[in-house]
């Protein structure tokens, strides 16, 4: 058996929760704090105990093509094998995909969950399996986590009614052996155990647990989604807070005001503007004559003579005119 970690990351989704912005990029190339969704992605798993030792599996789908060149560009260290997935029949379809290339053990992440946590601990781990879990105040839209007294989960529920158990599952798994995954995904799908149409990954783990496996639950407290607009500002708004301001790089032209935390990347062009709080700047910008705050311009965004709140601009994007809150894709012009 392999001793490789193979990490799964289903990305095959058409996002559409963020359109504009992903009818021309998949959601994991939108920027956040600087960095692609995806490069932040890429950062949790620094901590594993071996992390050379480690294969990268995507399972991509529209405009997967474009992930495949911004790591090729960007991130040519990691090994990655690019599998399609071209039906949405669900999280545990997209695993049996990649079979072929499924020995050892695995850690299977969805592609806008960012966490905080230390992957360490895996090097002496003993549980068959284990659940990311966050305490949160209304579990009624996740998935959770049944627990025993004994400690060990005793089953999945997908989206439950009650409240009282509100350990919810933040979409990161460990499998000590994946080559048991999959053949419990298998049973499901003998089984015939979805919902509206899906195969969800819930319920290839209960057939895990019923068979015997243990699986226990690691806790943490940050857990950042990237999936709506409003949840793309809001984990702008952590990250620029936790270790992505870089406020004290940016130039200090006579006519420019910077309130941090920002990221500003060097290549932006800001004149007689106030940048901030929490704004980020892409690579080739120009703002001009504006006040930008809460927003992301992406690279190349044009803004002149706009305040801009709460806002995510598209590339080469250009915006002229008064006081909005936008949301622009790619490529487009407003004047106001």
């Amino acid at each position: 058996m392999s001793n490789t970690l193979k990490i799964v990351i289903p990305m095959a989704g058409f996002g559409k929760r963020l359109r504009p912005h992903t009818w021309s990029r998949p959601k994991q190339l939108i920027s956040l704090a600087g960095k692609s969704v995806l490069a932040h992605l890429l950062d949790m798993f620094s901590t594993l105990p071996d992390p050379a030792n480690v294969e990268f599996i995507f399972i991509v789908g529209y405009l997967g093509d474009k992930v495949e060149r911004y790591m090729d560009e960007h991130h040519p260290e990691f090994k990655v094998r690019y599998v399609l997935q071209e039906e949405m029949r669900g999280q545990s379809h997209a695993i049996y995909l990649t079979k072929e290339y499924l020995e050892g053990p695995m850690l299977m992440v969805f592609a806008d969950t960012l966490i905080e946590t230390d992957l360490s601990f895996l090097a002496e781990e003993k549980a068959d399996m284990v659940a990311w879990v966050k305490p949160v105040s209304d579990p009624r839209r996740f998935g959770v986590t049944e627990v025993g007294e004994d400690g060990w989960v005793t089953r999945l529920i997908e989206k439950p009614k009650d409240v009282s158990n509100n350990l919810a599952v933040v979409g990161f798994y460990y499998f000590k052996d994946s080559t048991a995954l999959l053949a419990a995904i298998e049973e499901q799908m003998q089984q015939g155990r979805q919902l509206k149409g899906e195969f969800y990954l819930a319920d290839a783990i209960n057939i895990l647990l019923e068979n015997g496996a243990k699986m226990r639950t690691e806790r943490v407290q940050i857990w950042l989604d990237a999936g709506t607009p409003a949840a793309v500002l809001e984990t702008n708004r952590y990250l620029l807070k936790h270790g992505h301001d870089n406020t004290a790089e940016v130039g200090r032209e006579d006519n420019i005001t910077v309130i941090p935390p920002v990221f500003v990347h060097p290549t932006a062009i800001i004149e007689a503007s106030v940048i901030g709080p929490h704004a980020s700047i892409g690579a080739d910008c120009t703002v001009k004559n504006s006040v930008v705050r809460d927003s992301i311009l992406e690279k190349g965004a044009k803004i002149n003579e706009i305040i801009l709140e709460s806002s995510l601009i598209g590339e080469n994007s250009r915006v002229d005119g008064g006081a909005e809150r936008l949301n622009l894709g790619d490529n487009s012009e407003v004047k106001i």
